[in-house]
């Protein structure tokens, strides 16, 4: 890790004087019309050597990793800074749930407010933050900083957590935290004679007990262990699963069934959406994992990510699909030992198993309207925090780290019970990321609410949801310039 150096650091931000109508207008021309503010390359801060510093970080409120990086500034970088920078730095916190962490940075940034220097985004939210100049494109702050050209674990890490617009070399972001989908199983179910031999009577064959045995099922295969274990009189059920209508629940979880059998949800190049998401193929599959609510505990459509940890830790679902940067809340010290993380079930496609689900985790955004000292002090911290020592120590406290040389290192698979999982499901092709699009909030919620009123029974045909969806998505995209394809067609209804 280098020490701060000042002609490290490149003015790339939004020029003071450019007004909130000036930058909504850009926002509607796109990213790519936006100019290149402070094009001189003029060091842009002075030494820091002597100052005092506050820096504020906005992130997840009840979401481990998020609370992490600032009690890693306070207790690890702010004493590294003093000693070999120079200089004392203090980090503050400010949180909000998912559903409404986007807006709280969104009201901050828009009046080009520098009150959160560092910003913990949805990946889904480039798009959006990127487009006005809210935050920082950090090609150049990474090319004048070798600690920050990292090599990655795999594309999905810049695919999903850095580049905007999708399939563009244009950096946004740095992950903060990767994450994953993986599946939590009790062992000690697993290991229990009686259901060892209880399960061999009833499907002649034998409970799966390793991570490679896991690996190998498919769900048709994993449909007999969900139903083995499905015991209503005993408030026992065989999977966890969200149905959730709350911000991307039903979404990440459905989306699943379609990115393993090839289909897709748009076409990020056209950006059109009907006749892409509202197939035949693609209504099956909502059909399927509507269906796998019946291995659910009642309430199946209100459950998302913490009451999910909670059916689990209280022992009423052998199994569920959670997200790894759960870990820490869904292996608490009463389950150590008890419990295995494994691969979700594959794909039956044609004979072959197929794998990619949806890709979780947040990445690091930087204010576009720091002052000079805050922007370094900044950019100081991310060199930090990707430093090895740094990123093991986070995965020691739980967190997931996305540079290959840490997950590639000695030892790594062991120092989490979710580890081998999670870079099962980081490998390229196992996991897959959304729209990167400044729409995504208008996007996201008109196919939650038809999901949602598809698995609560009140829409009934699951090809009638995906034509509302596709119809009112590509109306969304069309309205807002994205594509010249106006939605085909009267709007359907739900049905």
């Amino acid at each position: 890790m280098s020490e701060f150096n000042s002609d490290n650091i490149v003015d790339q931000r939004p020029a003071g004087g450019m007004s909130r109508r000036k930058l909504l207008k850009m926002a509607g021309l796109g990213a790519a019309s936006i100019p290149f503010l402070g094009s001189s390359a003029l060091a842009m801060a002075k030494s820091l050597k002597g100052a005092s510093i506050n820096l504020e970080i906005l992130g997840l409120a009840g979401w481990p990793p998020s609370a992490m990086s600032t009690k890693i500034g306070n207790s690890m970088f702010a004493p590294y800074a003093q000693k070999k920078l120079g200089y004392k730095v203090h980090f503050s916190s400010a949180q909000a749930p998912f559903e409404q962490l986007f807006q709280k940075a969104a009201t901050s940034l828009a009046t080009h407010s520098a009150e959160y220097n560092l910003l913990i985004s949805d990946s889904q939210w480039l798009g959006a933050f990127a487009t006005p100049g809210w935050i920082l494109k950090l090609n150049d702050i990474i090319a004048k900083n070798p600690d920050l050209n990292i090599d990655w674990y795999s594309d999905i890490v810049v695919d999903g957590y850095m580049a905007y617009p999708e399939g563009t070399k244009s950096i946004y972001g740095l992950p903060q935290e990767g994450d994953v989908m993986v599946m939590y199983v009790r062992k000690d179910m697993l290991e229990d004679p009686k259901e060892q031999s209880a399960f061999q009577k009833k499907y002649n064959k034998k409970l799966p007990q390793t991570f490679d045995e896991f690996e190998a099922l498919t769900w048709g295969d994993y449909k007999d262990v969900m139903e083995f274990f499905t015991r209503p009189n005993d408030n026992l059920y065989g999977i966890g699963l969200q149905y959730a209508k709350t911000y991307d629940n039903f979404s990440c979880y459905y989306y699943p069934f379609v990115f393993s059998k090839g289909q897709h949800i748009w076409d990020p190049k056209t950006r059109n959406v009907q006749g892409i998401l509202n197939t035949k193929e693609n209504a099956k599959s909502l059909e399927e994992f509507v269906a796998l609510q019946k291995y659910n505990p009642p309430g199946a459509n209100e459950v998302g990510i913490p009451e999910l940890a909670d059916l689990f830790t209280k022992g009423k679902v052998f199994s569920c699909i959670q997200w790894a940067a759960m870990g820490p809340t869904m292996i608490p010290d009463s389950l150590r030992g008890k419990v295995m993380v494994v691969p979700p079930p594959a794909f039956d496609v044609n004979g072959e198993k197929k794998r990619t689900y949806t890709l979780g985790g947040q990445p690091w955004v930087v204010n576009a309207f720091n002052s000079d000292e805050q922007l370094a002090a900044v950019v100081d911290f991310l060199k930090y925090w990707y430093a090895k020592d740094t990123q093991l120590e986070f995965a020691k406290r739980g967190g997931n780290p996305c540079v290959k040389s840490v997950l590639e290192s000695e030892g790594f698979d062991d120092i989490q019970p979710w580890f081998k999982a999670y870079k099962y499901m980081l490998s390229n092709g196992r996991t897959k990321d959304f729209w990167h699009d400044p729409n995504y909030a208008k996007l996201l919620n008109v196919q939650q609410e038809a999901f949602t009123s598809y698995a609560a029974g009140n829409a009934k045909d699951p090809q009638k949801v995906l034509d509302y969806v596709a119809y009112q998505q590509q109306k969304i995209l069309h309205d807002a310039g994205e594509t010249k394809q106006a939605p085909k067609g009267s709007a359907p209804s739900l049905g």
